[in-house]
């Protein structure tokens, strides 16, 4: 076995400014038990989470270890920008006139760290795609799930066109989540079914779960199991080895195929939901080029990338193109995508 990084630690005299201050860089909450005044902070990100200590001694020369931060939905030159607007110091610019290159910013302490370009902006000049990650699957569903919070009534009308109700969809959409979870869970994974759980419908008609709600927690209680189950495969996603495969009905898969694949559900059945609730919803439409480019590799490659996914399963008209009746996705690793992906 080995050892993972539990906690970034970093010395400081104020560690409730100072994570508020990064809590507003990363988008990711301090702990709920921090306060000001605290001699500690604990602010929660993927993979390791950062830990802010008091400590009176000043910070008197460059750190030998900083933070190198890239922006997920903006370029990064913009994220300089806000971070500036933040309190934060820029130092060294090391920007290049062909794009490239980072600039190093100080935080309200002094401490250095650099913004680097963003992946879109590291891809574009190769035309490469850009890959669907844990990350992507966490920001989809915490955005179904913060889309969704506010309705506290409707949860039995239909989702959308579905034969589901809202209830019934989003537990459909936490059974996905679950089962991709599971599919990359074996040591051996298998290659020729679904890991075997018992999946059964609560009613005629309704979705065939092994994950469903307990309807007396309400819907906050319903939504806490969507972000678990999305929890759960973020996780899978992130700790298994690119090389493993599994079975999918749509074509073996890799731990990215299983992301995207749960991005998508979770968009699209964050969709269904909002329409049978009456409440708005767009994803960013970075995150849909992603799945559309990983497993809609035939997808029309210009227009609203929202729009065009909501085609692709079937959700929407699209100029100049038959609306699809049967879809499906390619979940198949890149390198073995030979069929259309088109329905």
């Amino acid at each position: 076995m080995t050892s993972h990084v539990r906690h970034i630690t970093i010395d400081c005299a104020d560690p409730y400014a100072l994570g508020t201050f990064w809590s507003r860089v990363l988008g990711a909450p301090l702990a709920s038990d921090d306060f000001p005044g605290d001699p500690e902070a604990l602010l929660e990100t993927p993979g390791a989470a950062i830990l802010f200590v008091r400590n009176d001694d000043p910070k008197t020369v460059k750190n030998r270890v900083h933070l190198d931060i890239q922006p997920q939905d903006r370029t990064r030159d913009e994220e300089v920008e806000r971070l500036l607007a933040l309190g934060a110091t820029l130092v060294g610019d090391h920007r290049r006139p062909d794009g490239r290159g980072w600039a190093t910013l100080t935080d309200l302490e002094g401490n250095e760290f650099c913004v680097e370009c963003s992946a879109a902006e590291r891809a574009a000049p190769t035309g490469s795609r850009l890959p669907v990650t844990a990350d992507d699957v966490t920001t989809a569903v915490r955005l179904a799930v913060d889309a969704l919070a506010g309705a506290t009534e409707g949860w039995d009308a239909p989702a959308g066109t579905l034969e589901w109700t809202c209830w019934e969809t989003v537990e459909h959409l936490s059974d996905d989540l679950f089962a991709y979870a599971v599919q990359l869970g074996p040591r051996t994974p298998p290659l020729d079914g679904e890991v075997p759980y018992r999946w059964a419908p609560e009613r005629q008609g309704g979705p065939y779960n092994a994950v469903f709600a307990d309807r007396a927690a309400g819907p906050a209680g319903l939504l806490a199991t969507l972000e678990a189950s999305g929890a759960l495969l973020a996780s899978m996603a992130r700790t298994t080895p690119p090389e493993v495969r599994s079975y999918h009905g749509f074509g073996i898969s890799d731990p990215e195929g299983f992301a995207a694949m749960g991005v998508v559900e979770t968009l699209v059945h964050t969709h269904d939901v909002a329409e049978g609730l009456g409440l708005d919803w767009a994803p960013p439409a970075a995150l849909c080029d992603r799945a559309l480019a990983r497993l809609f590799p035939d997808a029309p490659a210009g227009g609203d990338r929202w729009t065009v996914l909501l085609w692709a399963t079937g959700r929407a008209e699209l100029p100049d193109h038959p609306r699809r009746t049967k879809w499906r996705w390619d979940g198949r690793p890149p390198a073995d995508q030979t069929a259309s992906s088109a329905g």
